[in-house]
Parts: C-alpha cells; structure tokens; sequence
C-alpha cells in the first residue's frame, strides 16, 4: 500500500495595513524557517522576490508572478497588490526610512515611508529616522527587521522615539 504524499506545511502570515512587501516577506520566511532563495525557488521567480525586498519594481511585478506568490504564501493577489507602490509613485530605495512611535503600535515597515514625496509620518508628526540614533548605522531592509531593534547596538525601535523631531 502506497502512503499518499505529505501536504507541505506553510504557517501563514496575516500582513499587517500598510505594511511593505519587503518585510512582510522577512515575516513570512522567518514563520516558515525558509531563506529568499527557498522562497524564490517554491515561487519559481527566483532572484526576483530579492529584487522586490529592496524595493526594486521595476519592471512592475506581473499578475502571473503575483498568482505564484500568493499561492505560496497564502494570500489574495489583491493583499499583494497592497503591499506594492501603485503606478508612478516614486520609492526611494535606499536609505529605508522607519517611524519609531508607528512601529512600536503596529511592528512593520510601512510601504508610504519608501515614498520619495513622504517627510515625515503623517499619523505623528514625526519625521522619519533612516539611520539608529545611537550609533548611526543605516536601517536594513525591511525583510531583515527580525526584532525591532538596531542591529549593531541593540537600541530598540521604542527608544528612537524621543530622536525623531517633529516635522
């Protein structure tokens, strides 16, 4: 008697409103103990999910890439679309901007904190830090937020708060 096959196991991930692709997808590997090159290989798009981590839409992604992403990762084509810029809105790729008092309410990276036109967080009246205040390094991307916090001198996302003026 032949054993059917085990169905893979994949824990999903509820994105969070506004939240960016590239940290949802972090979100969505660290759940499932996978690296971007697994997910690249379960998607078939390959090197192509890395690309969109860092915010590089261009081109824009297609339905058909969308449709083999939301399979994997359990979604709505529609909540991808969500979590993508639209149409001739500018996104700065580099430096990742965060709003400390936003993350600390709902932990993620927010999509419109990449938007060339956004100064500052419209919710705080904040402006937007793209560097810890403490020892100067620069934000990863987004998908590599694994705990709120600095990379090099742990200072918490919570603590940058009293950093950012207003705006």
């Amino acid at each position: 008697m032949e054993t059917p096959p085990i169905p893979p196991w994949v824990f999903t991930v509820e994105p969070y409103k506004g939240e960016s692709l590239s940290h949802f997808l972090g979100r969505f590997r660290r759940a499932n103990y996978a690296s971007s090159n697994e997910l690249g290989q379960k998607t078939e798009l390959g090197s192509v999910l890395a690309r969109w981590e860092k915010f590089r839409f261009i081109p824009p992604p297609s339905q058909k890439q969308l449709e083999a992403l939301a399979l994997v990762v359990q979604l709505e084509v529609e909540q991808l679309r969500q979590m993508l810029p639209l149409q001739g809105v500018g996104m700065k790729h580099e430096p990742m901007r965060l709003c400390a008092a936003c993350y600390v309410e709902i932990p993620c990276h927010k999509l419109e904190w990449q938007f060339k036109e956004t100064r500052g967080c419209a919710h705080h009246q904040l402006r937007l830090l793209s560097e810890c205040p403490n020892c100067k390094l620069r934000f990863p991307i987004p998908s590599t937020w694994l705990k709120g916090q600095c990379k090099r001198c742990l200072l918490s996302f919570a603590e940058m708060i009293v950093s950012q003026k207003p705006y």
